[in-house]
């Protein structure tokens, strides 16, 4: 089966490719792989204080998981999959890619604030020609009403 990976994140676009990958999967009979990147650099305290930290971070990942999840079960009948990794956003993400034969598609959404599209999908574009799979790139600002109409 085809799968539609989708960068979780806290940033606003990320609803928008998640909606995006979630209707695509469901009108192509594909699946939804939604990827989670931990920093590691968020973890460079005293051993203890690093597992608790990085704990809170997979619940909250978990968490924020489960909105869309039930949401892409209920309304589109996908039962999306999660992936948590630790590390550099690029090279984990690059690694899914190529190890994972399945993923058909990387979702992006591109931010619309003063800081550009988001550092993914800057640093991505520039390398699109070498990448093992195209890349669907959903504008932060696009309706609703428009994602329906265009997937």
């Amino acid at each position: 089966m085809r799968k539609f990976l989708v960068v979780l994140d806290d940033s606003r676009e990320c609803l928008n490719a998640m909606r995006f990958a979630a209707m695509r999967a469901a009108k192509t009979g594909g699946g939804v792989q939604i990827l989670a990147i931990i920093p590691t650099d968020e973890f460079q305290h005293w051993i203890g204080v690093g597992d608790v930290m990085r704990a809170e971070a997979r619940e909250r990942i978990e968490a924020h998981y489960e909105v869309f999840a039930k949401w892409m079960r209920d309304r589109q009948g996908i039962n999306p999959e999660l992936v948590i990794r630790e590390g550099d956003a690029v090279p984990e993400l690059m690694e899914l890619v190529e190890t994972d034969s399945e993923i058909g598609v990387l979702v992006l959404g591109a931010g619309t604030g003063k800081g550009g599209p988001g550092p993914l999908v800057s640093h991505l574009t520039r390398t699109a020609g070498s990448l093992p799979i195209p890349i669907t790139i959903v504008p932060g600002e696009m309706s609703k009403e428009r994602l329906e109409a265009v997937t």
